[in-house]
């Protein structure tokens, strides 16, 4: 059986609200799970991403992606916040979608939000093998540009 998601989806910065709509959020999301979970996503502009990194992560800029975690069970709990500029730059500079950026980076945090790490080089190899498999999976390319 499918986990389920409960998902509260806001945009702070609107840029791209039409480009995430709320079923295509859910779909990359279920792709990563393991558990039934309680998300919300927070699309925000580089003010409020470098606000909370720097708050939350004592880094002072604006960065992709962050996933503040609460419960792992019996639900996942977590706040996924992503920086509409940062993912458009980053997108570009990879020459990937915008699509494609987004949907990595919501599989990246939501697996964030089930204890998966890439602090140590085993982690990080185990949780890029796990984002090449969902995303594959979901009929995208490889997001490290790589062959898995």
């Amino acid at each position: 059986m499918k986990p389920s998601l409960s998902l509260s989806l806001q945009f702070a910065d609107k840029r791209h609200r039409d480009l995430l709509p709320r079923h295509k959020v859910a779909r990359w999301l279920k792709a990563a799970l393991e558990a039934d979970a309680e998300l919300t996503v927070r699309i925000v502009d580089a003010e409020e991403g470098q606000t909370l990194n720097r708050d939350y992560r004592q880094r002072d800029y604006a960065t992709n992606v962050l996933t503040f975690d609460y419960a792992q069970e019996p639900v996942v709990m977590a706040d996924l916040i992503l920086c509409a500029p940062v993912i458009e730059r980053e997108a570009a500079e990879q020459g990937k979608t915008i699509d494609a950026h987004y949907a990595h980076m919501l599989v990246h945090g939501a697996l964030h939000a089930q204890g998966w790490d890439h602090i140590e080089d085993d982690e990080a190899q185990a949780m890029e093998a796990r984002e090449r498999e969902v995303m594959s999976r979901l009929g995208f390319a490889d997001p490290y540009g790589q062959e898995a």
